[in-house]
């Protein structure tokens, strides 16, 4: 099996499906894509991911048959269930559904709001996109770190990794990036510490891609 990632550095959820790949110790080719330039619009990627977005991972069985998975969270679930060594989900299934629950409030509650399509949507429209895009992230985390209160041991849902992590990780790198601070949620600053001592995470940050633009 071959496994090849069409990602982007800076994409926050690009970010998590390399964790996600590391947390699981798979190896996978890394092909960028430029969303900045405009890359993503190309037939053959669209070809891929009608969508246009990243990330979309590519899979060929070892029998040559091809599949390809766009959006970050089916991605990574499909990882879960094809490779459930290592896994990312806890095995309680109150404690599973909470760590889904905290990955959708990065999922669908902050990261929608500040993609690069949402925020050139809102400057063609004359908006200052900045307050925009704070707000949602500040709240966002605020909502995550009052859910994670009642599960989180080292990490977001006990001692061991999860998919929210996953998804908190690029969020916060995301909240730095726009000047949020998140520094009133110790939760939250302990968690990401815990987080980035693995060599998963650490791996998988935009700085570290070979399509990182240093600045």
């Amino acid at each position: 099996m071959k496994l090849v990632l069409h990602n982007y550095w800076r994409s926050s959820a690009s970010q998590r499906v390399r964790i996600a790949l590391g947390l699981k110790q798979l190896a996978y080719e890394y092909v960028a894509v430029n969303i900045v330039s405009g890359a993503q619009q190309s037939d053959a990627y669209r070809a891929k991911n009608p969508l246009a977005q990243v990330p979309t991972l590519e899979v060929t069985e070892d029998d040559g048959t091809r599949h390809a998975i766009s959006q970050s969270l089916p991605i990574i679930e499909y990882l879960e269930d094809r490779f459930p060594e290592h896994p990312i989900h806890p095995r309680d299934p109150w404690r599973r559904a909470r760590s889904r629950q905290l990955a959708e409030i990065v999922n669908a509650g902050i990261q929608p709001f500040q993609n690069l399509s949402t925020s050139r949507k809102l400057k063609a429209l004359g908006a200052d996109d900045g307050p925009w895009i704070k707000g949602f992230i500040a709240d966002g985390l605020a909502a995550f770190a009052r859910t994670a209160e009642e599960t989180a041991g080292k990490f977001s849902v006990g001692d061991a990794p999860s998919l929210a992590d996953c998804c908190l990780v690029p969020q916060l790198a995301s909240a730095r990036r726009f000047g949020v601070d998140y520094a009133q949620h110790a939760l939250i600053v302990r968690i990401e510490e815990a987080c980035l001592a693995l060599p998963a995470f650490a791996a998988a940050a935009p700085e570290q891609q070979p399509d990182a633009v240093k600045q």
